[in-house]
């Protein structure tokens, strides 16, 4: 691992989020990814917080694929940024969410923010998650 949290002194301990992450060795940049497969197709689900789950779980399954082929893992990433098109989605499916976080990060947490806007690139697209890891060193 070449990331670990900052802890503020006096404020509660994040839950589900860090505040901050310090981190050592060479930095790698993950662009914005959404949720396609390898093959661009995006999961088809009935209903539209369905949709946004399984997006969810490709988006994140794509930022780790980055890391990974850079020569990292899950706990080398410093920070996240994800924008979604639907934050009442992203609110009422927040257990769903969590689930596939876990399944894929664990008890990792990253630096994150999270932005409501009105579109992305890709029409069909719901989330997108932009990262920054370190690798290779420990801090």
């Amino acid at each position: 691992m070449s990331t670990e949290d900052v802890l503020v002194p006096g404020w509660p301990t994040p839950r589900g989020y860090s505040n901050g992450r310090i981190g050592k060795g060479r930095v790698l940049e993950v662009g914005g990814q959404i949720g396609w497969t390898p093959e661009m197709k995006f999961p088809v689900r009935e209903t539209a917080e369905d949709r946004f789950v399984a997006q969810f779980a490709q988006t994140l399954d794509n930022v780790i694929a980055v890391v990974r082929a850079a020569g990292g893992e899950v706990a080398d990433i410093a920070s996240m940024t994800a924008y979604v098109t639907d934050m009442a989605i992203y609110r009422s499916a927040r257990k769903e969410l969590a689930a596939v976080w876990r399944e894929r990060l664990g008890k990792h947490f990253p630096a994150m923010a999270l932005v409501a806007v009105s579109a992305l690139f890709e029409p069909e697209a719901v989330i997108e998650i932009q990262a920054v890891a370190y690798l290779g060193d420990s801090p």
